[in-house]
């Protein structure tokens, strides 16, 4: 069988709109609407939840178990505190990522009106000229920032008559940079290269003509970086879920750079393992460069969903993020091995011939053997499409 190719020059094209596009979590209307115009042009169906979530579906030869891949639309931002005496904003962060990041950060505030103002995140104690060593011992902290308003504000009335409130939703700069040598620099790469490399392997399982053995949802939520994730858009038939997301690059881990990366746990505890495995065989089968890692300070939208009480199997697959929720940069490398994967699990066999994962008898607990997959298949254990 053919290996799939991934289309570099879409995954690279739809990255790029993907982080163009503000989208703070609670603020995710317009990126929905992006990755459904993606969707259409795939001729993929999909549809929305109340609160906006995407669930599509590529159909299988088997209507159940089903199988499903999420990533997340939802970015980190910021959001208007307060309205300052000196005519500039207190901000705090949507989602959770350091305030030295945020400094020197440029923005955009997002008005109830529609209005949309310029503006540029910095430490209150910004000029050396002013605050000597001051600037170097503020401590690096939320309440220690200010948001600088691109507009002649000397005082609260005129923030207020410009349209600013508090709660308005505040959208960093991404400043995507797209390196001749295949890095990717840029905010908000998580997850945005999560959902192109999605899109990407729906798109080369399209265009390989070949039938999927299972239904597979994909699932972009629009709250992952508030804690939501995929709790909310599983159907009860889904019996294994893939989140896609980040892989640290750091001392002590063990993220591939320039390939895949398969988490084996993270803060919410292991994975599945004979998910986990199975993508594993799959990346050795397909020589998809790969690693494994252990994230101690990490959750994905895995963990939202096992949280909300879905039983199912989970599995974290990572693209290489250095920096993450900073100054992050990847490798398109590293996002056609996570393409690649995505894309050939989706067209493998089941794990287990069986409609549910459950404990019953003993005898039918799932095994990794193979000769059990192939016992269950012929004893017509899966459910068809009719």
């Amino acid at each position: 069988m053919d290996k799939l190719q991934i289309d570099q020059q879409y995954l690279k094209d739809v990255l790029k709109r993907l982080l163009e596009m503000p989208s703070p979590s609670g603020m995710t209307d317009d990126v929905v609407r992006l990755a459904c115009k993606e969707l259409d042009a795939l001729d993929i169906p999909y549809e929305l939840t109340r609160r906006g979530a995407i669930r599509a579906t590529l159909a299988g030869v088997n209507y159940s178990p089903r199988r499903a891949i999420a990533a997340h639309l939802d970015t980190l931002g910021a959001m208007v505190k307060n309205l300052k005496d000196n005519g500039r904003l207190r901000v705090v962060p949507i989602g959770y990522w350091s305030a030295r990041f945020a400094e020197g950060a440029k923005c955009t505030i997002h008005c109830d009106d529609g209005k949309q103002i310029r503006g540029t995140i910095l430490p209150m104690k910004a000029s050396g000229h002013t605050y000597n060593e001051e600037i170097d011992t503020q401590p690096s902290a939320w309440s220690n920032l200010e948001l600088r308003v691109d507009a002649v504000a000397s005082d609260l009335d005129t923030l207020w008559e410009m349209g600013i409130r508090v709660g308005d939703f505040i959208s960093i700069d991404p400043q995507p940079e797209f390196n001749e040598n295949g890095f990717v620099n840029s905010r908000h790469i998580d997850d945005k290269a999560g959902v192109a490399s999605v899109l990407a392997a729906a798109k080369a399982v399209k265009e390989s003509g070949r039938t999927l053995p299972l239904d597979c949802h994909l699932l972009f939520t629009i709250s992952e970086e508030v804690g939501v994730g995929a709790s909310h858009i599983l159907h009860g038939e889904v019996a294994e879920m893939i989140s896609v997301d980040n892989g640290t690059i750091a001392p002590e881990q063990n993220t591939c750079e320039y390939g895949v990366t398969i988490a084996m746990q993270d803060s919410g505890g292991p994975f599945d393992r004979h998910l986990t495995k199975h993508l594993i065989d799959t990346c050795m089968k397909s020589s998809i460069e790969f690693s494994r890692d252990v994230f101690l300070y990490y959750r994905s939208d895995a963990a939202a969903a096992l949280e909300a009480g879905n039983d199912i199997r989970t599995a974290l697959v990572c693209f290489a993020l250095d920096a993450s929720h900073g100054y992050e940069r990847t490798h398109m490398k590293s996002l056609d091995c996570v393409a690649r994967l995505l894309g050939e699990y989706m067209l493998s066999d089941p794990i287990f011939g069986k409609d549910e994962n459950v404990i019953g008898e003993i005898e039918s607990f799932p095994l990794i053997d193979n000769s059990m997959l192939e016992q269950q298949s012929r004893q017509g254990r899966i459910k068809k499409r009719s």
